[in-house]
């Protein structure tokens, strides 16, 4: 065999290899740019009914009804939103089942009479004494000023006090 031969069946040789990785490489791509389809699970939606507690920025801070197709802005009209609230940052909080939960307080310096009466030990007249008290002097700056109404007493306070906050 002479040199050209060799030269020639070396360089036929190195073009069938050439063909042969460059056949394997599209075969690879083409399979690489295949859609691939995804099936998800079907699965059904929590159903959404209970209670929501909505407090904050709120005008009537409170539990309110959940029901099916509820949305969080036709939740938050039923609270009133209050003009300086900041809808940027809302909390949910959803407990586990058995999770104790800690009782709603009222804001004793948003509530209005009929709220305050949903409290230990407190009845119509001295829940118009807590707001008449709120308008002539200002908001409680502490829960223990409600100590100076009219009518509340260390006893009643006592019954009341895990159930009060005041805002600021």
């Amino acid at each position: 065999m002479t040199r050209a031969d060799r030269l020639y069946l070396f360089v036929t040789i190195f073009l069938a290899i050439a063909a042969i990785a460059g056949g394997v490489m599209l075969a690879v791509q083409h399979s690489r740019n295949q859609p691939v389809e995804i099936i998800l699970a079907q699965t059904e939606p929590p159903q959404l009914s209970g209670e929501v507690y909505i407090g904050g920025a709120v005008a009537n801070p409170g539990i309110y009804p959940l029901r099916e197709g509820d949305t969080l802005q036709t939740l938050l009209s039923d609270a009133g939103v209050e003009p300086d609230a900041d809808l940027s940052h809302t909390e949910i909080y959803v407990p586990r089942q058995g999770e104790e939960q800690s009782p709603q307080k009222i804001d004793i310096n948003r509530a209005e009479a009929w709220l305050l009466e949903a409290l230990p030990a407190i009845g119509e007249v001295l829940a118009q004494r807590i707001v008449d008290y709120r308008s002539e002097h200002g908001p409680f700056r502490t829960i223990e000023d409600l100590l100076k109404v009219s009518g509340i007493g260390q006893g009643t306070f006592d019954k009341i006090k895990d159930y009060i906050t005041v805002s600021e």
